[in-house]
Formats: structure tokens, C-alpha cells, sequence
């Protein structure tokens, strides 16, 4: 559950929303209650909308069977580009740096699981809103459709065409649950849902939706989408004027937690095993039962030497353990006293960490990609000022006269290194193939266009009968 909200878990307990055998897209209720039965006035629908976070959130264990959120996603982003690697090269995690993911990956079918389940979540508030009062109606309206709109992006950039579920639907509607969509009607209702989202919120929240998240967001899917420059550009002009800031201090975004640069973070409460999470005590070493993945490479690391400013002892230290080794440094568990980082709890693996989704440097930096509007270079004095916001912060000053695509690639790999950006970056600017075909013959991995996409899981190929097809490549 989220921080300010978890006084109504024993309504959360009665709705337990797990993915059943049949089908992830159909879970049904495991408590005495059923989701028909539950909902009848504001309070109960708002329990739903927080269930939403608590589903991106995800289960802090180790345990296969259990849903684990954005808690993987590392996995499938900064693991599988130039920025993180396994510490020796683990087991199946391992897939993600050589580029040899196979459908049956674990970590790859949780967090599909994951993420239909977090939709599944959104449908059930938007089809129970009858009984929402109408001064409350249309934030949750537009909350419910944030997060799915939030969980298709990602979804949609990782796999590809994928199931298209606007309802909740029942475990024998197959057709629904594994027909593989047009990216294109994907990506439709993400931008109605957030067009529908910044309709109707404020900006009462960082750990929930907002309307600035959702433009933030919007802004996103034009740039990815290469179309819609002029929108986009108005959309990070809008957050810009909605009163966030960048830090002064770089550390302080990461642990000074919902702070001015915050747009949208899903919380963590240390020490609560419900609340808290162990992705951050996964990338260290010797850390309770941790072996150490996420570890840096030295590509990213020698591009925050070059270009990081003070950012870069906030972004990656020497492992004193192996001194070969170079940790992520921007969701320490347990602090470093030597960088004036506290513990967020006295057990690591019980972690209270918020995890950064959209923060105000994103925004600057995607202002100036949507004034470059797909060219090589601009000259613009609106971007080079986005751009030299960030730079200053980070005590680079030099004079800046002009801003080329690979200079905007750059700032935004140190700047939002280990944030599960660059692997979407690469994509978007049209430079993945090149970067990680040289960086994987570097490193002795087999990268091929076809690991643009992730495999669809396996087990929900057969579990479709059929109908659920497989991506090139795997």
C-alpha cells in the first residue's frame, strides 16, 4: 500500500485481486468478498484505486508465485542495454545482459503477469464507478485510467502488439485475453486515457496520479511515438508551469523522497514487509540473501566520468568487496555514510526506497527532444535553456550554442542513469540497434534487431490454445 493511505488495508484485505490458473488477465477475488459486493460508495472505490498502486508496487518476496511490479522491471530495461549487468553472470538473469532472453524467463512472464494485473485493477474501478458521488466521479475516472494507460505503455514497448483489455472479463473469454493487437490500438487508448486523466485531476499527489503526470506521460508517448512535436512540447511547458523545480542537491531527488522535482513515484515504507521493497538490496552484494545484480558497466561508467558532474558519486560506487565491481548508487537500502546517504531501514531487504516513475529533469530534457521535433540538431534558446538547467545542476556550465540528438542522448543516459530509462531512450531515438549491437560485440553478447522485443511468456502462449503468437526471434 501506499504511505499516506494504508489505514484502509483491512478493506484491501477483503478484495484480494491474484492472478488464477486459468488466465492473468481474470483474477478473481480470494477473500470472503467478491469485487460485486464491495464496492458501494466513494470510500470502497478509492480502496480499489490505492489496490492499483499496491499492484505496481508489487509483493516484496522472493517467492515466484507472487506478482512483483515495477520491481523487476530493471530486468527488462537497464540490464538489457549498455547501463547494468549481473555481478557473475547468474542463472537466467544473466539472459537480460547477453541478450539471450528465452520465452520461459521468469522475471520476463512476472512482470507481464504484473502489469495485466495492475490493468485488470483499472478496469474494475472504471467499471464500478456507478457508484462513485459526482464530485468524486471523474478524478476517479481519471486516476483509474493514468495507471492503465501507465501500465500499457510499458507494456506496449517491451512486447510489442499485444492483448487489448478495456473491461474485466471472464476466464473464458479467450479471445480477448490472448488476440494480440495493433500497437498502433494500443497506443489509441493510452492517449485517450491520458487525455481523460489530465481532463480530470489535479495535482494533489506524487504517489498517485496527477494531472501533471499524465501530461508528463502524453509527452512521452508523442516523442515515442515520433509524431505530435508541437503537443508534446506544450505538454512539458504545462508541467514546467505547474510549480515543480529540479533539487539543488542531486542526492536529495533520491533521498529526500517526494520532493519538487518529484512529478510521480510509487512509495515504500521501510521495514514493513508489505510496504517495503528489496529490488535495491538485489543490486548490492552480501546483502542478506542478495548475490548482486544491476551491477554498473563500464560503458556507463566511463560515461559519467566524462559527463556526470557531481552526479556521479550519487550514481555508482566501487564494490569493497570486489573492487572490480561498481554498484548503482541511487536507491541505496542501507545507506553510505561516506556519501552522506542514511538507511532507509534496519533490514536491507525491507526497504523503503520510493521508486522515481516521471521527475522533473525527464520533463526538461523531453522539452527539448519535442523541439528538436525529430531533427539532428537544434539551436533553439527555449531548449538549450531546458538543457542547461539540468547541465548546471549538475555543475557542468560550459556555453552551449547548440544541442545535436546524440548530445541529448547523452545528457539524458547520466542524468536518468539506473532509472529504467535508457533501453525506452535507445529505442525512441532510433539508436538501439547501432548502440547495442556494438556494445553486445564488445562484451561478448549475441544482440540481434529481433531483442528490440521481449518474448511473450511461454506459459500464456499455452495457456491460449493457440492464439497467442509469438514475436520474431524466439
Amino acid at each position: 500500500m501506499i504511505k499516506y493511505i494504508s489505514k484502509i488495508a483491512v478493506l484491501l484485505i477483503l478484495i484480494v485481486f491474484t492472478a488464477c490458473e486459468d488466465s492473468f488477465l481474470s483474477p478473481e477475488p480470494t477473500g470472503v468478498i467478491s469485487s460485486d459486493d464491495f464496492f458501494n460508495d466513494d470510500t470502497e472505490l478509492e480502496a480499489g484505486l490505492i489496490n492499483m498502486y499496491d499492484g505496481i508496487q508489487g509483493v516484496n518476496s522472493t517467492s515466484t508465485s507472487d506478482n512483483h511490479g515495477i520491481m523487476y522491471e530493471y530486468f527488462l530495461t537497464e540490464m538489457r542495454s549498455d547501463n547494468t549487468k549481473t555481478k557473475s553472470s547468474e542463472g537466467e538473469d544473466a539472459q537480460f545482459e547477453s541478450f539471450t532472453v528465452e520465452a520461459t524467463n521468469g522475471r520476463v512472464s512476472n512482470y507481464y503477469d504484473s502489469f495485466y494485473n495492475i490493468i485488470y485493477r483499472a478496469n474494475l474501478v472504471l467499471e464500478n464507478l456507478g457508484v462513485a458521488s459526482e464530485e468524486a466521479k471523474g478524478a476517479f475516472e481519471g486516476e483509474a485510467k493514468f495507471v492503465r494507460a501507465y501500465a500499457y505503455f510499458n507494456l506496449v514497448r517491451l512486447f510489442g502488439d499485444v492483448p487489448l483489455v478495456e473491461k474485466v472479463i471472464v476466464p473464458d473469454d479467450s479471445e480477448t485475453a490472448y488476440t494480440r493487437v495493433a500497437t498502433a490500438t494500443i497506443y489509441d487508448l493510452i492517449e485517450s486515457d491520458l487525455q481523460t486523466a489530465i481532463a480530470n485531476l489535479d495535482n494533489t499527489y506524487k504517489g498517485r496520479a496527477s494531472k501533471a503526470a499524465a501530461q508528463a506521460l502524453l509527452a512521452k508517448v508523442y516523442l515515442t511515438q515520433g509524431e505530435n512535436y508541437d503537443l508534446a512540447q506544450s505538454l512539458c511547458e504545462d508541467v514546467m508551469g505547474s510549480g515543480f523545480a529540479l533539487e539543488a542537491n542531486f542526492k536529495d531527488v533520491f533521498y529526500n523522497e517526494l520532493n519538487n522535482e518529484i512529478i510521480f513515484a510509487i512509495e515504500y515504507i521501510g521495514d514493513v514487509v508489505d510496504d517495503s521493497q528489496n529490488f535495491s538490496a538485489e543490486w548490492l552484494n552480501a546483502v542478506g540473501r542478495t548475490s548482486g545484480v544491476n551491477y554498473v558497466t563500464d560503458d556507463a561508467r566511463e560515461a559519467l566520468d566524462a559527463m556526470g558532474g557531481n552526479r556521479t558519486m550519487y550514481s555508482y560506487r566501487q564494490d569493497v568487496l570486489q573492487p572490480t565491481k561498481y554498484q548503482a548508487v541511487k536507491y541505496l537500502p542501507n545507506g553510505d555514510e561516506s556519501l552522506g546517504i542514511n538507511s532507509t531501514s534496519s533490514d536491507p531487504q525491507k526497504a523503503g526506497n520510493d521508486w522515481i516513475i516521471l521527475r522533473y529533469a525527464d520533463v526538461l530534457l523531453m522539452h527539448v527532444e519535442a523541439i528538436m521535433a525529430g531533427a539532428n540538431e537544434t539551436s533553439s534558446s527555449t531548449a538549450i535553456s531546458s538543457f542547461k538547467q539540468v547541465r548546471d545542476r549538475a555543475g557542468i556550465t560550459d556555453v552551449i550554442t547548440s544541442i545535436t540528438k546524440e548530445d541529448l542522448l547523452n545528457e539524458r543516459r547520466v542524468e536518468l542513469a539506473f532509472e529504467n530509462h535508457r533501453f525506452f531512450d535507445l529505442v525512441r531515438f532510433g539508436k538501439a540497434q547501432e548502440v547495442l549491437s556494438a556494445f553486445s560485440t564488445a562484451t561478448g553478447g549475441s544482440f540481434s534487431a529481433t531483442d528490440l522485443l521481449l518474448p511473450i511468456p511461454q506459459r500464456e502462449i499455452n495457456l491460449s490454445n493457440g492464439l497467442l503468437t509469438q514475436n520474431p526471434g524466439y
